[in-house]
C-alpha cells in the first residue's frame, strides 16, 4: 500500500481512481493532481482554477480529467500531458459536482446556483440546463446507459431525461441535504445519502423507496453500489464507513 501526501498540509476535497486503477486523481485549493496508484509519486499538477477544486473525475477511457470548482467553472484535462483541453463557462455560483456520461462525449455539472448542465465534451457548447431544484446541487451522475442523470439537493433527488432535459422521477423523504447520489451497476436502482444521517435506496422506474438504512450518527457524505450492486457503502461526518446489504438493509 502507498501513502499519497499532499503538500503544505493543504486540505484534500475530492478524489478518484483511473479506470485502471493505476492513478489517483485529487482536487484541492486551486489545483488538480495526479499520483501513481503503486508508488505515490505525483505524476502531474493541473494549475489554473482560481479557488477550490470541489469534484474531480476521469474520462471512461481514461485519457482526459475534469474539475468542478468554486470559481464557477469547469475545466477538462489531458490526463498525460496535463494541459487545459476545454473551460465550460456558463455557472453562475459554485461548481459543486461533475461526472462524464458513459461513453465520454458528454459532461454534466452541478452548481450552487440550483441548475444542472450538461456539456458536449469536445466542444465545450452547453447542450442541456436541467432547472427545478430550491438549493444547491450537491451531487450528480449518469445512469449506466447515459440516457438519465440524477442529481441531489435540499431534500430530493431527482431524475432527468439526459437528451431532452424533461424531469422523469422526483423523489422524497430526505428531511435535510442530500449530498451523495449514485446509480446502481444495472440502472435498476438509485442510492442517495443525507444529512439527515439515513441512505435511503429508490426504485428507478417507478421512484419507491426500496430501503432506508440508518445506523451513521451525523451526516452521511457519500455513497456508492459495490460492482456486482449486491452491497452499498457509506462514508459520514461520524467518522465511519459502512458496508450494507443492499436487499437487506443490514450492515
Amino acid at each position: 500500500m502507498s501513502v499519497v501526501n499532499i503538500l503544505n498540509g493543504q486540505v484534500v476535497t475530492c478524489v478518484a481512481f483511473s479506470p485502471n486503477g493505476s492513478q489517483i486523481i485529487s482536487g484541492s485549493y486551486e489545483s488538480v493532481r495526479v499520483w501513481d496508484t503503486s508508488t505515490g509519486a505525483q505524476v502531474q499538477q493541473f494549475n489554473g482554477h482560481t479557488d477550490w477544486v470541489t469534484s474531480v473525475a476521469f474520462s471512461p477511457d481514461g485519457s482526459q480529467i475534469i474539475s468542478g470548482s468554486h470559481d464557477k467553472s469547469v475545466r477538462v484535462w489531458d490526463a498525460s500531458t496535463g494541459a487545459q483541453v476545454q473551460q465550460f463557462h456558463g455557472d453562475t455560483h459554485s461548481v459543486i459536482s461533475v461526472a462524464f456520461s458513459p461513453d465520454g462525449s458528454q459532461i454534466i455539472s452541478g452548481s450552487s446556483d440550483e441548475s444542472v448542465r450538461v456539456w458536449d465534451a469536445s466542444t465545450g457548447a452547453q447542450v442541456q440546463q436541467f432547472n427545478g431544484h430550491t438549493g444547491r446541487v450537491t451531487s450528480v451522475a449518469f445512469s449506466p446507459d447515459g440516457s438519465q442523470i440524477i442529481s441531489g439537493s435540499y431534500e430530493s433527488v431527482r431524475v432527468w431525461d439526459a437528451s431532452t432535459g424533461a424531469q422523469v422521477q422526483q423523489f422524497n423523504g430526505h428531511t435535510d441535504w442530500v449530498t451523495s447520489v449514485a446509480f446502481s451497476l444495472d440502472g435498476s436502482q438509485i442510492i442517495s445519502g443525507s444529512r439527515d444521517k439515513s441512505v435511503k435506496v429508490w426504485d428507478a422506474s417507478t421512484g419507491a423507496q426500496v430501503q432506508q438504512f440508518n445506523g451513521h450518527t451525523h451526516s452521511v457524505t457519500s455513497v456508492a453500489f459495490s460492482p456486482d450492486g449486491s452491497q452499498i457503502i457509506s462514508g459520514s461526518s461520524d467518522e465511519s464507513v459502512r458496508v450494507w446489504d443492499a436487499s437487506t438493509g443490514a450492515q
